[in-house]
């Protein structure tokens, strides 16, 4: 997916990859991550942020909870949003101060003392429960904490296995209708539950089939429309948001002000703004970003907010968060981003477009480890991410380039072939994709000098940021 536009940006880390594995300092199935770049492309997000008056809160877990990475990017970025507990304690740990705890991953109860102690910016809850429990952890700590409210998303654009969050009207959700783009939409980076089409394609609501609404896809452009039988509207773009409150088919739930009649009434936590995910993606096939649905959910919360009386209300708009999109955040109201690929230059749109600011800051080494009868190469695996997009392995020794070949997400992934070529067992292997590091079984290796000409391995850590 990335092995381009490395190879055009950043081809010394290729060769200084290659180098490290030939020379038997790093194993197979390692990220190399270039620390200089990762360091650079946070200072040019901190200062773009700064001059659109945007507040950045950073993310790890693509690039493996590093320690030396956190440092070089906390130096630009002071604040983190951390995905999970176990990631918080890293990210602490490392001297990150806390921006948003609780986004992903709420915080179990028995966690919650330890990381208020912290004096985290916000915390994030999901439901009444959560509120509860974070306004009593800190009323025993003796102070008031802030908290941001995530909201449901909208039908088909959460992935599987983050669900939940605060209806905006006890349930705008569709009943019966179809899946977004027929199957489920894609997310950021192409792939959805049923394969239907991409997010940013858009989501209307229109027509009907089945015992609700059938989403068709919404354009980029416009219209989030409630049509066919949930509300009369003409389409309603992103920027206009009217029309999200009808509540295509109510479910049972707790609405978002039934939810403040309660919270408004904890002593422990004041409501300080709203947050969702996905709030942007890229079309997995140009890479441009797009706002989803998400955030037009978020910004018709914010106007319930502040209705309310609340001020000094935040919305924070996560994913896809880069140079490319500091500027739609900023011009549809958010007042924080969360950038991660970002960091390593590996959004979707990097792929696509090697003149982007950020420059790409990883590649994954591995080595031949055995050839099949009919001439396939299998690579040692372990960090093949389900979703990352692996599309070609340079071979060093002979600079063949050989196609990586289809595996099932349900299998792990002890090799990975290619497609037969000019590759020899204990050949070293060079690829780019998309990762999330954190659920692999890598080693990750740590390297500076590279932009002085003077590169080094810095260190080797295991994927949850633990030294090798």
């Amino acid at each position: 997916m990335f092995l381009d536009a490395v190879l055009h940006r950043n081809p010394e880390l290729v060769a200084f990859a290659t180098e490290l594995h030939d020379s038997g300092a790093i194993p197979p199935d390692t990220y190399v991550m270039d620390l200089d770049s990762v360091e650079s492309n946070a200072a040019l997000l901190a200062r773009e942020a700064d001059r659109l008056g945007l507040s950045l809160w950073f993310v790890v877990k693509q690039i493996g909870r590093n320690p030396e990475l956190i440092e070089a990017i906390a130096r630009h970025i002071p604040r983190f949003a951390a995905i999970d507990p176990p990631e918080a304690r890293i990210l602490h740990a490392a001297g990150a101060e806390a921006g948003n705890l609780g986004h992903l991953v709420q915080i179990p109860a028995r966690a919650l003392p330890e990381m208020l102690a912290w004096r985290p910016e916000t915390v994030t809850v999901y439901d009444l429960a959560n509120a509860r429990a974070v306004s009593d952890a800190a009323t025993r700590l003796g102070f008031v904490q802030d908290v941001l409210i995530r909201l449901e998303g909208a039908p088909g654009s959460v992935y599987p296995g983050q669900e939940g969050g605060v209806r905006l009207d006890g349930g705008v959700r569709v009943e019966g209708g179809g899946p977004l783009g027929g199957g489920g939409g894609r997310l950021a980076d192409g792939t959805g539950p049923d394969g239907g089409r991409p997010l940013a394609d858009g989501v209307r609501l229109d027509g009907g089939g089945g015992d609700g609404p059938r989403a068709d896809g919404m354009r980029p452009d416009g219209d989030l429309r409630l049509d066919g039988g949930a509300h009369p509207g003409a389409g309603v773009g992103l920027d206009a948001d009217a029309g999200l409150e009808a509540g295509i088919g109510l479910g049972a739930g707790v609405g978002l002000d039934a939810f403040l009649d309660e919270a408004e009434r904890l002593p422990g936590i004041r409501v300080a703004g709203v947050t969702a995910f996905p709030c942007v993606l890229c079309d997995p096939e140009t890479g441009v970003p797009q706002p989803t649905p998400n955030f037009a959910l978020a910004r018709r919360a914010a106007e319930r907010l502040a209705a309310r009386g609340h001020t000094d209300l935040k919305l924070s708009a996560p994913s896809a968060t880069s140079m490319a999109t500091l500027p739609l955040l900023a011009r549809l109201g958010a007042t924080h981003g969360e950038p991660g690929h970002a960091l390593t230059g590996t959004t979707p749109l990097h792929a696509v477009d090697y003149e982007q600011p950020e420059r790409p800051a990883y590649v994954y080494v591995s080595e031949v480890a055995h050839t099949l009868a009919d001439g396939r190469p299998a690579l040692y695996g372990g960090g093949f991410y389900a979703r990352g997009g692996a599309r070609e392995a340079l071979i060093p020794r002979t600079g063949a380039r050989l196609r990586v070949e289809d595996a099932p997400a349900a299998n792990i992934d002890y090799y990975r072939l290619l497609a037969p070529g000019d590759a020899r067992v204990g050949d070293t292997a060079v690829l780019a994709f998309r990762t999330q590091i954190f659920v692999t079984r890598s080693t990750v290796a740590v390297v500076s000098g590279l932009s002085a000409g003077r590169p080094k391995l810095s260190g080797l850590y295991d994927p949850l940021g633990r030294p090798y």
